[in-house]
């Protein structure tokens, strides 16, 4: 079984400085490449100069995570893909479970490793934690992280389950699979187009699964921080675009009803704290989204399948009205 790590990098020699050599060390089961968007800095001079082992891929242009993965991923032949971002750190043996829990099952089609906080490695990390879910009204979580609550790793999440989406921060795809539900949506850039994939990779019928014995740190943030606009512009926009698209034909319109009403009572929480910059960032993804309403629509009628969906009511409610903030607890 052929393993590609492939990062994705744009104008970041920093990190790969930082990063890289636990990549390298401990990943003698696979093949590197740093797939490179377009950087204008000189790291890829750096990674030649310093890592000739680290193939390169160059990238046109920077079309962020979606489309950067999709270029550099169609130059790049192996049985799996691992998207591993360039702010993460790997540890000895993080590759072996994933191969063997690829292998134990035709059905696996996504895997994702546990993610801790290489600021804080006691914790969980905020992009993917033990695994992802999603709740009734469209809103991801994870265990181990309930949007900003970071629990402590005591062990609790050492297992192997089925979970709903994988963290586009290390990505285990089988390439096959891949290929067959249409790769990553190029539409979405950056933030929650993993989830979109593993959605529809599920309703093809396939397994996305967290391996807890397999382990990395995330630095997370390297490329928009949470108090960035954008971030938030794009996550609100593109929960909007993932649910059009995937979500169960026999509520959706209810559901997007609901999380626009949703959506403007966080705009109004932006408001009241005096974030004004997040307030405007939520409305330019409302108006994104209805100009590319039809976009998404085709999109839809175009999937084989819709609809494998949730875990639990609303996480929201779970969170700030009966204050459960740790996993076991919804």
């Amino acid at each position: 079984m052929e393993i590609a790590v492939v990062i994705l990098n744009w104008n970041g020699r920093s990190l790969l400085e930082e990063f890289l050599p636990s990549v390298i060390q401990n990943s003698k089961e696979a093949t590197i490449y740093l797939a490179d968007n377009a950087s204008s800095d000189d790291s890829v001079a750096y990674v030649i100069d310093k890592f000739p082992e680290v193939s390169i891929v160059k990238n046109s242009e920077n079309g962020g995570y979606a489309k950067g993965y999709n270029d550099a991923l169609s130059k790049i032949d192996a049985d799996i893909y691992c998207l591993l971002n360039s702010d993460v750190e790997v540890t000895p043996n993080w590759l072996n479970p994933v191969i063997t829990c690829f292998k134990n099952s035709e059905a696996v089609a996504a895997i994702q490793p546990k993610i801790l906080d290489y600021k804080k490695k006691t914790h969980f990390e905020y992009a993917g934690a033990a695994g992802g879910f999603i709740d009734k009204f469209g809103y991801p979580y994870c265990r181990g992280r309930i949007f900003d609550t970071l629990e402590q790793d005591n062990g609790q999440y050492d297992d192997s389950i089925p979970i709903f989406w994988a963290s586009g921060a290390c990505l285990f795809v089988k390439k096959s699979v891949f290929e067959e539900v249409g790769k990553l949506d190029e539409d979405f850039f950056a933030h929650q187009e993993e989830i979109d994939l593993c959605w529809r990779m599920q309703n093809h019928g396939y397994q996305i699964i967290y391996q807890g014995a397999s382990t990395v740190y995330h630095l997370g943030g390297a490329t928009l921080n949470t108090m960035n606009p954008k971030k938030t512009y794009l996550n609100f926009r593109n929960n909007l675009y993932l649910l059009i698209k995937n979500a169960p034909k026999r509520n959706l319109w209810f559901l997007i009803f609901i999380r626009l009403i949703l959506d403007g009572l966080a705009g109004f929480k932006f408001l009241v704290e005096g974030k004004f910059p997040h307030f405007i960032a939520i409305l330019k993804a409302h108006f994104s989204f209805y100009g590319n309403f039809n976009t998404f629509i085709k999109k839809r009628k175009k999937l084989s399948k819709t609809g494998k969906y949730y875990s639990i009511f609303s996480v929201v409610w779970q969170y700030f009205i009966l204050k459960h903030k740790q996993f076991n607890q919804l």
